[in-house]
């Protein structure tokens, strides 16, 4: 019988998980492989060395079930770790519905959300290889000042490329990868070559994650190996540092003697969403569970839902190795949503072949209602979400509506990947009617579709 009294479970620091989980080693097909932009043939680790250490790109191609976690990473984590997983009782009812919803809860972290789960963990490994300086994009902030954070902890330097529209609405995240002592920049920006190839088009250009990207590979590619680029999503290693998210969920909710019929987490690049669905997935794979996954993106920036699966770049100008992905077209530029950590063209690989497999289900939702989603959540639950999350939050809230109406019990868990401290200007827009709803961007990303690179 589920436990009818805990509003949270919480596990013992000597419980936090002693190895990230590698969702490869029980895929059914294995994945497609990253091709080089210039061959089109699969890339080697000598590819990848100018940009990552040698611990991480062994990892990325790693089909072993278990990596284990280095203790200097596991003693950071005893900072926030284990999170705590709770039961929402008075959202459930507010709703007056029978679903039992529960949250795992990744704003706890000292940046205030998972992102601090792979930073850590990525700037061990470079700082363990001698690299004393990494490059990397933010969206909203929330990875930038994570890979900050985890810089100031190991010694090294880090320089962010922000994402300008949220470098502009979010200004006290920029201030935060300061605090922490990292170098931030408005992106575009005229200090790269890629910068000012956008720049040049368009001067008032505010900016994504895919041109962020280029410029920060840009800088550590130019830099004759002393400067190392870092990426706050996407690729299988960063998935699966965040698995310790679903590893400890498992713990917690067999503490609560109950399991999920659905797991839910917004995605933008994947990695929270993969972090607490993959080692669920993996109990699928492997027990013959029949858990249901959705991953939820915003309406106007659709990966998933409206994107080709093909092998694009992971960014704007064309940098990057080509990736089998869900993909709008790295050419495409998102609408200014305030959901900034979602605006990107493409999604992870793993992501998308589950997907593709039909393992994952996808949804959109328009940016309103999200925030209605989150405001009811924070007037029953207390805690106010970043918009990211609120996505996981609207579709959570739909399946416990959907399980009122068709009379049936039904166990939903949902990833509250960060707090929303950060982005009242957002929430001061929707109370005020001012956040426009963006329809979905049909010429913009089939006009960006014509310019995938041609895989044979």
């Amino acid at each position: 019988m589920p436990d009818n009294q805990h509003i949270k479970y919480l596990l013992s620091e000597d419980e936090i998980p002693r190895a990230w989980y590698n969702i490869m080693a029980d895929m059914p097909n294995p994945p497609l492989p990253v091709l080089h932009p210039g061959t089109k043939q699969p890339v080697t680790p000598a590819d990848l060395a100018p940009l990552f250490p040698q611990a991480l790109i062994m990892q990325e191609v790693s089909t072993e079930r278990y990596i284990e976690i280095p203790e200097p990473i596991r003693q950071v984590y005893r900072q926030w770790r284990p999170s705590p997983l709770y039961r929402a009782r008075r959202l459930e009812k507010a709703l007056d519905t029978p679903a039992r919803i529960y949250y795992k809860y990744e704003g706890v972290s000292p940046v205030g959300s998972h992102k601090a789960n792979t930073s850590v963990a990525q700037v061990f490994y470079n700082q363990q290889e001698g690299v004393k300086k990494i490059s990397t994009e933010t969206g909203a902030g929330q990875w930038g000042s994570a890979l900050a954070m985890a810089g100031t902890l190991f010694g090294v330097d880090i320089e962010v490329f922000m994402v300008k529209i949220s470098y502009q609405q979010k200004p006290y995240r920029r201030s935060m990868i300061q605090a922490y002592g990292a170098t931030v920049h408005a992106s575009p920006t005229d200090l790269t070559d890629a910068g000012r190839s956008i720049l040049a088009k368009d001067p008032e250009n505010q900016g994504s994650l895919g041109i962020a990207i280029s410029e920060a590979v840009e800088v550590a590619a130019k830099s004759g190996g002393t400067i190392k680029y870092s990426l706050g999503s996407v690729l299988n290693h960063v998935l699966m540092h965040q698995t310790v998210i679903g590893e400890e969920a498992l713990l917690q909710m067999a503490q609560a003697d109950d399991y999920p019929d659905v797991v839910i987490g917004c995605a933008g690049g994947g990695s929270n969403l993969a972090g607490l669905v993959f080692p669920f997935i993996g109990e699928n794979f492997r027990k013959g569970t029949k858990t249901r996954f959705l991953a939820i993106e915003p309406m106007s920036c659709p990966s998933l839902t409206k994107g080709t699966y093909a092998y694009d770049f992971g960014d704007t100008i064309g940098m990057t190795p080509l990736l089998k992905m869900h993909t709008l077209g790295h050419d495409f530029i998102p609408p200014g949503i305030h959901a900034g950590g979602l605006r990107y063209h493409g999604m992870s690989p793993l992501v998308s072949q589950l997907h593709a497999e039909g393992v994952i289900e996808a949804r959109a939702y328009h940016q309103n209602a999200i925030f209605e989603a989150a405001t009811i959540f924070a007037r029953n639950e207390g805690i106010i979400p970043a918009p990211e999350t609120a996505h996981a939050i609207k579709a959570a809230l739909d399946e416990a509506l959907e399980a009122k109406a068709a009379g049936q019990e039904r166990v939903i868990l949902f990833n509250l990947s960060g707090h929303g401290h950060f982005d009242m200007q957002a929430y001061d827009a929707y109370f005020s009617g001012k956040l426009q709803d963006y329809e979905y961007p049909a010429a913009a990303i089939e006009e960006a579709q014509k310019k995938l690179p041609q895989v044979v």
